[in-house]
């Protein structure tokens, strides 16, 4: 699949990173019309397209992850195309039955992604997501004595190879109208004498993605007053702050603490970013979500609606 998109991309002489980009905003912008459109009879025509263009831009990811190893990123990109068909084909067959959980399973992937590309897209968001996330990290690495560890200047990874500091990078700050490389703003981390670590900060170190989650999940119920959908963002947005920052102490420390610590052969570093830290961050979402299904019963209702047509499947697996 990702060398059919290298293909298109090549034949109208765009990176492939822009083709994929340019997938995930059709597919969104699919979905948003059909959420917020009036005419839904005549837009729910289009959103099985949406639903299987959200899954391949999710899906193209997965050559990335694999090359860094990541192995729960792997199965989540992996599955996002399969996962895109058959919502797609819910949205054909079971929309009398699944008719108000689909259209807030549409507002939670639209509300989740839009936020997403805007900053991503808008270089001073990236760029201040990405040294917020540096300066917290290294100021409670300090406070709680684990080192003296500092943000250097931010930098910029180019599409076509190389690093570069910020300053020194003559693209629009307002507005990304080139592609950037795998890192896109990053903030390397340097000990306190300015000797240089092996651990950079970039966008998805913020949990920004986690955050958003949350943000669509929640602002997609529109049969719930804002009232208790702020209320449900001040309980989860802050939370997730605060956990991924001493998510990132945890990695930074036990990283330069351990650097010949191994298992089979895995690094320290990658195993607690890859798998420790992964873990820990989905169980502590996990509780999050129970503490907003008291907030918000509306959005338990939407989850088990969207996954009763899997335990169908299930139950009737299991009574053949």
């Amino acid at each position: 699949m990702g060398l059919v998109i290298y293909s298109i991309s090549s034949s109208f002489g765009m990176p492939d990173v822009t083709t994929q980009l340019l997938i995930g905003a059709l597919g969104v912008f699919l979905l948003a019309i059909d959420f917020h459109s009036k005419e839904k009879e005549y837009m729910s025509k289009f959103t099985p397209i949406g639903w299987i263009l959200v899954g391949l831009f999710f899906y193209l990811y997965s050559t990335h992850y694999i090359e860094i190893s990541d192995p729960l990123l792997i199965l989540m990109t992996s599955a996002a195309l399969p996962l895109g068909i058959v919502v797609a084909f819910w949205e054909v067959k079971l929309e009398g039955e699944l008719s108000e959980s689909l259209t807030w399973l549409k507002g939670c992937v639209v509300w989740s992604m839009i936020p997403y590309y805007l900053v991503y897209s808008i270089p001073v968001f990236n760029m201040a997501f990405v040294h917020i996330t540096a300066l917290s990290t290294e100021v409670i690495l300090e406070y709680v004595g684990l080192g003296n560890f500092q943000a250097a200047p931010m930098r910029v990874d180019t599409y076509a190879g190389g690093d570069k500091l910020v300053s020194e990078w003559g693209g629009n700050k307002w507005i990304l109208t080139e592609p950037l490389g795998e890192a896109g703003f990053y903030v390397p981390m340097e000990n306190a004498d300015g000797s240089p670590i092996s651990i950079i900060f970039i966008l998805a170190c913020s949990a920004l993605q986690s955050m958003i989650v949350f943000v669509g999940a929640i602002v997609a119920l529109d049969s719930v007053s804002w009232n208790r959908r702020i209320r449900g963002l001040i309980i989860s947005i802050p939370t997730i702050f605060i956990l991924n920052v001493f998510r990132n102490v945890g990695i930074v420390w036990l990283t330069e603490t351990y650097p010949s610590w191994s298992l089979l052969g895995i690094n320290m570093f990658d195993f607690t970013h890859s798998y420790a830290a992964k873990f820990i961050s989905l169980f502590a979402m996990f509780l999050m979500a129970t503490v907003l299904f008291d907030l918000l019963p509306e959005l338990h209702k939407n989850i088990l609606k969207i996954l009763d047509p899997v335990f169908k499947i299930i139950r009737i697996k299991k009574i053949s």
